[in-house]
């Protein structure tokens, strides 16, 4: 048995220190690594990720994380990474991860994904140069998800995990006005995880969303959002196949 904790949606700042860290402190207790879904900090300051990075250090579970748009809003995603990493924190983006576990390999591909929309309702490469480059960057997230996904099913891992900040489907959005879904996730991204293959698919952003949905082949999704599992983070129990 595997057992993921994952949340998203923090948005640290300077007057969040300490905040989580108590909770942070129970994890091996309960969970054997722990997956942060985006969404880190309030604006993507240097100064904010540093809050971030002092509530991860030194923690007894591997932490794996990606970015969000938050985290891209200072225009210092590298600064950002940089960071977190110097405390061990594994910052994804188009790339997997393995973590061991009780003997077992564990394999974690992430992205921070982009919008677009879902199928039927959904952004296309035509027109203008800006509306192709939004659903190329959508594509580009998606297509390096599935290559890390397919790469970690090569390295024998026992269990697979997505972890993006968009959202995969629109089940996880339900409670989100409809008219904002193109923003907060794409198809592309759940297309990756079926066509590759996954245990689960954690992700974060919609915080008016709901916790539970599948994608069409099956994966079970998860909303990892702070403000939609209303804790500290929440734990998801795999079986190694």
């Amino acid at each position: 048995m595997i057992r993921v904790a994952a949340v998203g949606d923090i948005h640290m700042g300077p007057d969040s220190k300490g905040l989580l860290r108590p909770a942070f402190d129970t994890l091996p207790d309960c969970a054997d690594l722990l997956l942060l879904a985006g969404d880190l900090t309030r604006h993507g300051t240097p100064e904010e990720a540093r809050v971030v990075a002092g509530e991860l250090s030194g923690l007894a579970v591997p932490v794996v994380a990606v970015l969000g748009n938050h985290d891209h809003h200072d225009e210092k995603p590298e600064e950002v990474t940089a960071i977190l990493r110097d405390e061990g924190v594994r910052v994804l983006e188009g790339e997997g991860t393995v973590v061991e576990v009780d003997g077992e390999r564990v394999g974690v591909a992430g992205t921070k994904g982009f919008g677009g929309g879902f199928a039927g309702r959904c952004g296309s490469e035509f027109g203008e140069p800006l509306m192709k480059e939004f659903v190329r960057y959508s594509r580009r997230c998606a297509d390096r998800l599935r290559m890390s996904l397919e790469e970690l099913s090569s390295e024998g891992c026992a269990v697979r995990i997505a972890l993006t900040h968009f959202s995969p489907v629109p089940d996880t959005l339900a409670g989100e006005p409809l008219e904002i879904y193109p923003f907060l996730g794409s198809y592309l991204l759940a297309e990756a995880v079926d066509t590759a293959g996954a245990d689960l698919a954690v992700h974060g952003h919609a915080h008016a969303g709901t916790e539970h949905g599948m994608t069409g082949g099956g994966v079970h999704v998860r909303n990892v959002a702070q403000p939609v599992i209303r804790r500290a983070f929440s734990v998801y129990h795999l079986h190694a196949a």
